[in-house]
């Protein structure tokens, strides 16, 4: 593994972002990566959609939201999605993502991270909780709602 880089999503990444393909199974717990572009693209103000590079190779994408304003307290500094390609999986790609995520809110006066997911076998629940997140509640879909603190 090289040097690992966050960057903007931009043109020039796009197309290697959206592409990224996960490992079986993993699919019903993660929202495509054009999903969140288009989310990026609707919300352009509070959307922080990065993609991970190695050396020059995309290697994941992580989209946080920053809406201090937000109505929900787990939507005001919060991980939208991740997405890792499969052959990139334990490497600290993920790892990397989420603490540059967690700088960026440092910076912006955060004391805390939100992410919602989905439990199950196949899922990031394992990942979150190694980095540190604690669940602090559940949607009114059975998702998880978790927290780490800054």
């Amino acid at each position: 593994m090289g040097e690992l880089r966050l960057v903007e999503l931009s043109a020039s990444n796009i197309v290697a972002a959206n592409s990224l393909t996960l490992k079986p199974g993993q699919e019903q717990y993660v929202a495509p990566v054009s999903h969140s572009i288009a989310e990026a693209y609707v919300n352009p103000i509070t959307a922080w959609p990065r993609v991970v590079l190695d050396d020059d190779e995309v290697v994941g994408f992580i989209q946080g939201n920053f809406d201090p304003e937000s109505d929900h307290e787990e939507f005001k500094g919060c991980i939208w999605s991740i997405n890792v390609a499969a052959a990139a999986q334990g490497r600290g790609v993920g790892r990397f993502a989420v603490l540059s995520l967690a700088d960026e809110a440092r910076s912006r006066g955060y004391d805390r991270i939100t992410v919602m997911f989905e439990p199950g076998e196949d899922g990031p629940e394992a990942f979150f909780y190694r980095l540190g997140f604690s669940s602090i509640g559940e949607t009114q879909y059975g998702e998880t709602i978790a927290a780490l603190s800054l």
